[in-house]
């Protein structure tokens, strides 16, 4: 009997989840905050690490590009100096998960930047994302520059 009790015990165990998986919500909220983390090292190829490497991958903002390449030159190009990319941070974040696959994260953004860097910029942002293999990937980004 008590064999068995404690069999029982490591069957339940097996099917109780883990508290090592986080919540969707928690791991995107972490991929943005790395990305944050990414962008203020000057490590643009880090902060694209969470877009997914897709020609389908999706930029808006004064027009859409498609495809993880063109979004990384994209932000090479706008952002070519240190001093241009500034001191990123995220506001308001609001994540909706939509169902297992995909969720739709909100919210403001602000770089903080010297007038030769372009000064300051506020805005805010729409993203869908994908749980992939690999993890959450941003596949939608519309940003738009508010001041």
């Amino acid at each position: 009997m008590q064999r068995l009790g404690l069999v029982l015990i490591v069957v339940l165990m097996g099917t109780v989840p883990s508290r090592s998986q986080a919540a969707p919500e928690a791991v995107i909220q972490q991929l943005l905050h790395r990305q944050t983390e990414d962008w203020n090292r000057g490590d643009v190829n880090a902060f694209m690490t969470g877009y997914d490497d897709s020609p389908e991958t999706t930029f808006v903002s004064e027009k859409v590009e498609y495809g993880y390449a063109k979004i990384l030159a994209r932000y090479r190009r706008v952002y070519a100096s240190r001093a241009a990319m500034g001191k990123l941070t995220f506001s308001n974040l609001a994540i909706r998960i939509l169902d297992s696959n995909y969720a739709a994260a909100t919210g403001n953004f602000h770089l903080d930047r010297s007038a030769a860097g372009g000064g300051n910029a506020d805005g805010i942002f729409s993203l869908i994302l994908k749980n992939e293999p690999s993890g959450w990937k941003i596949i939608l980004d519309h940003s738009t520059r508010t001041h």
